[in-house]
C-alpha cells in the first residue's frame, strides 16, 4: 500500500505602500515504505522552502509611494473647510463599491462602527472614510477574514470575491 505525502510551503512578504506578495508550492508524492517518513518529510520541506525562497526574491511590481492615494475621489465634492483633507464625516475616499461592502459587513455582523473605525486607525492611521482604495481593500480583507463566513474556499480553492453580491456584482475588485 502506497502512502501519500502532501506538503505545502508558502511565504508572504510585506512590501512598501501596504503591499505584499506571496508564493506557494505544493507537492504530492507517494512513499513506497514507511521506513523513513520523517526523513522524507524533512527533505521535501527543505526542497519546498529553498524553491519558494528563490522565487520570492523577484518582487515584480511594487507600488510607488502614494500609489492609490488620491487626495479626493474622482466624484467627491472638494472639501469646503479650506484644507486639502476632507473632514472625518465627509465623503469616503475609497470606491463606492468598497464603501458599500464595508457598510454591508458592518450591518450583517452588527459591528460597532466606532470599533471598525478604530481598527482602520490602528492599521492605517486614519478613519474608515479617509481610507484610499488600497487601504480600504486591506480593511475589507481583514473584516472578511475576521467576521464573514462567506470566506470559505470555493471548489477551485480560491476565496470567493468579497464583491460577490454587492449590487449584483459577480466579483472583482
Amino acid at each position: 500500500m502506497a502512502i501519500k505525502l502532501i506538503a505545502n510551503y508558502s511565504k508572504r512578504l510585506g512590501l512598501p505602500g501596504y503591499s505584499s506578495h506571496q508564493f506557494s508550492i505544493e507537492i504530492e508524492t507517494e512513499l513506497v515504505t514507511t521506513d523513513d517518513v520523517a526523513g522524507e518529510s524533512a527533505r521535501i520541506y527543505q526542497l519546498l522552502q529553498t524553491n519558494v525562497d528563490e522565487q520570492i526574491r523577484s518582487t515584480g511590481f511594487v507600488p510607488p509611494t502614494g500609489y492609490g492615494m488620491e487626495e479626493t475621489p474622482p466624484n467627491a465634492p472638494a472639501p469646503t473647510n479650506g484644507s486639502r483633507r476632507a473632514p472625518v464625516n465627509g465623503p469616503w475616499k475609497c470606491t463606492v463599491k468598497q464603501r458599500e461592502l464595508i457598510e454591508n459587513i458592518v450591518a450583517e455582523h452588527n459591528l460597532d462602527k466606532n470599533e471598525v473605525d478604530h481598527l482602520a486607525r490602528q492599521r492605517f492611521g486614519k478613519g474608515v472614510r479617509e481610507l484610499n482604495k488600497v487601504e480600504a481593500s486591506g480593511l475589507i480583507d481583514e473584516l472578511i477574514d475576521t467576521h464573514d463566513s462567506r470566506q470559505r474556499p470555493a471548489s477551485n480553492g480560491r476565496r470567493p470575491s468579497a464583491y460577490a453580491g454587492v449590487n449584483g456584482n459577480g466579483g472583482g475588485r
